[in-house]
């Protein structure tokens, strides 16, 4: 196993202080839930068994009442953290004088391509030089902490914390001391080459009253560590690009997979909900479940990078969740396929740093997106690129898909960016039918497969012909934001991947020109400058800006884009993770952490930098 090197070490966050920054947080998970970790060594996130579960550690939304699980060390030490090599193994490592310790942490992972999940994460502490002391604290609060959970013994160093229909076992070899039934405590101290292992497991409801299990042994911990790193390097070892200073594909790469929902294919945007995109403000919304939009993007990202299995899974995924019927497909599910996510705020948690409300659910579900039709239909048609021709079920799928989006094309909609002002004719979401009609009759011809091809080229060249008459700023020679407007909008940056329009054709150069000019903050984009419904202004936009990258390095400006390029890497943590959006004023991290629009629109951008053509979406 590769050990982390100690390289630059920072002062450690002191887990008493509220509210760390966003960007102070590392991402574990097993492709079925996920946790935030802080510097401080806390896990103040984590959902289980699922990515959209009540949360049992909640602290990021609410210091008081959300619960944590930490190992801090005692006194002031300095931290340095870091994956281990091509995994989602995280190390920190602890220095104060001469005396270092490391705390290793992950989610199990099991070989041989197994979907049941252990449920289990794993954390390791380590003395490599003289002693250090650290202090130990599981404090469970089920249902987004509204539940202390009893906790009682189930044997010698294990515990059981149960409440709701809820239940985790906390094992290994570190004595814990049950303090007023709801938490754990240990005074621990780690000296060079000795060990400690602490492993909590989710118990399925049926198993919640096992209590009679023995405890594991800290070998078999090991094991699973050992197991976790092949299996996430045996994942990465697909990663196929160019290695250039100061991209890391693979993190990104790895950051998106671990956002995958293994046993239905779904991709999550981002394992967290309602962490602001304005500080204090109400932009705080549910992301952890699947949209058609962001998981086709993920899957073209992760093809292009040479990760080809995960689209089969996301085209079933979203042709199950929608039985198969176009008329009944939604914007977003859960990762199971459920449709209901009401949104509904928590009004008895905090929000982190008094961000609220706090929201679960989200009620995007049902509005009308229409850039989804598009997306379908071109993901459909770049999986044909792979050679894999429709089957008749799909391909009758894919035909009421394009149906749909001829039928609906002239309705305003809700738009890519999910306003909650009244709907508008969005010209990002007119292309995208345009796409739908336009790649329908691709397919169709390419496979001879049935099709009324005469009305599809028909309605495709009306939406051209409504788009480049009411889509244009005639005078600038620029696509604008909506039909009659002069605004512009960060989502005309995507109008190339369809095939619409050229990279270097004129009006797309002096749209981006104008972008550039409108919407750039501190070399950072923002998404639009218009009102949308809610109070307050919000961050830039990072997906944008690697978007305005891709832009122009395929347009041939690749100084330019180059220089943005770093701007925007320059907003990653110490880890290489990205948030939603970034604060030009307080220079840190907005929004859902981490967001995988950011992710692999930066895996996007990279690309088109090194020369290397990617698909159109």
């Amino acid at each position: 196993m590769k050990r982390p090197s100690a390289r630059r070490f920072v002062p450690v966050r002191s887990a008493a202080r509220p509210y760390p920054p966003i960007s102070d947080y590392a991402l574990i998970g097993d492709c079925h839930s996920a946790a935030l970790i802080s510097r401080a060594g806390s896990i103040d996130w984590c959902c289980l068994p699922r990515f959209d579960s009540d949360s049992c550690f909640g602290r990021l939304l609410d210091w008081q009442h959300g619960g944590h699980f930490s190992i801090t060390p005692q006194g002031k030490a300095a931290v340095h953290r870091q994956y281990l090599d091509d995994t989602l193994v995280l190390v920190t490592t602890y220095r104060s004088g001469r005396n270092i310790a490391r705390v290793t942490d992950f989610f199990s992972m099991r070989m041989g391509g197994r979907s049941q999940p252990r449920r289990e994460l794993v954390r390791i502490i380590e003395g490599v030089r003289g002693k250090m002391s650290f202090d130990v604290a599981v404090v469970p609060r089920l249902d987004f902490g509204e539940v202390k959970p009893w906790i009682f013994s189930g044997g010698r160093n294990a515990h059981f914390a149960v409440g709701s229909n809820t239940g985790i076992r906390i094992f290994g070899d570190v004595a814990m001391e049950i303090v007023d039934a709801h938490d754990l405590h240990a005074e621990v101290a780690v000296r060079a080459r000795t060990k400690l292992h602490i492993g909590l497991q989710f118990l399925l409801p049926e198993d919640a009253n096992a209590t009679g299990q023995r405890r594991k042994p800290a070998q078999l911990l090991r094991a699973h560590l050992k197991e976790t790193v092949r299996w996430w390097r045996k994942w990465s070892d697909k990663i196929v690009y160019d290695h250039r200073p100061g991209v890391n594909i693979v993190r990104s790469a790895i950051t998106l997979k671990a956002l995958t929902y293994a046993p239905t294919g779904a991709i999550v945007a981002a394992p967290t909900t309602s962490l602001p995109e304005r500080k204090g403000g109400e932009r705080n919304w549910d992301y952890r479940y699947c949209w058609i939009r962001d998981s086709i993007f993920t899957v073209w990202a992760l093809n292009a990078v040479g990760a080809v299995s995960e689209a089969e899974g996301v085209r079933h995924f979203i042709q199950r969740a929608s039985a198969g019927n176009a008329a009944d497909l939604q914007v977003l599910y859960g990762v199971d396929g459920k449709r209901r996510l009401p949104e509904i705020e928590l009004t008895h948690l905090d929000g982190w740093r008094g961000s609220r409300p706090v929201r679960i659910g989200n009620g995007a579900a049902h509005q009308y997106q229409a850039d989804m039709y598009g997306l379908l239909v071109e993901f459909a048609w770049q999986w044909s690129q792979l050679r894999h021709r429709p089957t008749p079920a799909y391909w009758k799928f894919l035909a009421e898909v394009i149906e749909a989006a001829i039928a609906r094309w002239r309705l305003p909609d809700r738009g890519i960016w999910e306003v909650r002002s009244r709907p508008l004719h969005f010209v990002h979401s007119k292309v995208m039918c345009w796409a739908a009609a336009n790649r329908g009759v691709a397919l169709a011809e390419k496979y001879g497969l049935p099709a009324p091809l005469k009305q599809w080229r028909e309605a495709r060249d009306a939406m051209r012909a409504a788009i480049e008459k009411r889509g244009v700023d005639h005078a600038r020679g620029i696509y604008v934001r909506s039909f009659g407007s002069k605004d512009v909008d960060a989502a005309l940056l995507l109008l190339p991947m369809t095939g619409f329009v050229a990279y270097d054709d004129e009006r797309m150069v002096r749209t981006v020109e104008v972008i550039s000019q409108e919407l750039m903050q501190d070399g950072l984009l923002l998404r639009y400058q218009r009102t949308d419904g809610l109070a307050g202004a919000e961050g830039v936009f990072l997906a944008c800006t690697f978007w305005l990258v891709s832009c122009l390095a395929h347009a041939g400006r690749k100084q330019q884009a180059s220089r943005i390029f770093k701007r925007a890497v320059a907003t990653g943590n110490d880890l290489g993770l990205f948030a939603e959006e970034y604060s030009r004023q307080g220079r840190e991290m907005l929004g859902n952490f981490p967001q995988g629009l950011t992710h692999l629109s930066h895996i996007g951008a990279a690309l088109a930098l090194m020369n290397v053509r990617q698909p159109q979406i």
